[in-house]
């Protein structure tokens, strides 16, 4: 762990944000499917804040699987059902009093489903070995962003929404860089969303964002801004790293 609790510049507003990733998080309808739109600005000026690490968890599995989208399931090709979810995430170095983008780096972003299970891992619930649907990673471009098209992410007992990533500026080496933490939604939203199908068969979670032991260790720091257009969520999230 390090000691990434205090933030460095500040945070961005909604606005700024969408000014600066060039309205990454917005999504085209193509084909019938959804993708999220590439960046055609770059990051000048940006304003970064260091987040908290936060614990990897049991369900990290090194799926080394490099795609966007990663609601199907590669062994069968069935989608997760969910609310889509289009996410952007533009990682940057903390140096000089500057933010300065991390070309070629690996982000892997993890999650359980809409019912609340997680793939490819064996648990007292259940056992998902051999599925890996709801994993992937992407490689940051010279603006130091990826993007992935998931889904809303449902509950399970214990923990509040939220979704897993990890950095890796070189996933090669033994000893490279690393930084893994989790992202949270506000529960007025998780509420909405659950409130329909597939979710609502779940039943009524257990954990809210004040409730969840987790959380409480920087998760306010951790929180996605989303935005809504029709039946699609998307957001933005900025994280300046403090690198050796």
């Amino acid at each position: 762990m390090t000691n990434d609790d205090a933030p460095v510049g500040r945070l961005l507003s909604r606005r700024e944000a969408v000014a600066i990733l060039g309205a990454t998080s917005a999504v085209w309808l193509v084909g019938g499917g959804i993708l999220p739109r590439r960046a055609n600005a770059r990051p000048h000026g940006l304003s970064c804040i260091a987040r908290p690490e936060q614990m990897e968890g049991p369900y990290f599995v090194d799926e080394k699987l490099n795609r966007t989208d990663i609601r199907s399931d590669p062994s069968n090709g069935r989608m997760k059902a969910g609310a889509p979810l289009a996410l952007t995430m533009l990682v940057s170095r903390v140096a000089a009093n500057e933010c300065r983008p991390i070309p070629g780096a690996q982000v892997d972003l993890w999650q359980c489903d809409a019912g609340g299970i997680y793939s490819d891992v064996q648990d007292p619930q259940f056992n998902t070995v051999g599925q890996k649907y709801l994993r992937g990673f992407q490689t940051t471009d010279a603006r130091g962003a990826v993007r992935f098209l998931t889904v809303y992410p449902g509950w399970y007992p214990g923990r509040t929404v939220h979704l897993h990533f990890k950095i890796r500026t070189d996933p090669k080496a033994q000893r490279g860089y690393d930084f893994t933490s989790q992202l949270y939604f506000d529960d007025a939203l998780t509420d909405r969303v659950h409130a329909s199908e597939p979710y609502v068969s779940r039943g009524k979670r257990d954990a809210r964002n004040r409730d969840d032991e987790i959380f409480r260790r920087g998760g306010d720091q951790l929180m996605l801004d989303v935005t809504q257009s029709g039946g699609t969520y998307s957001a933005s999230f900025a994280i300046g790293l403090q690198m050796p």
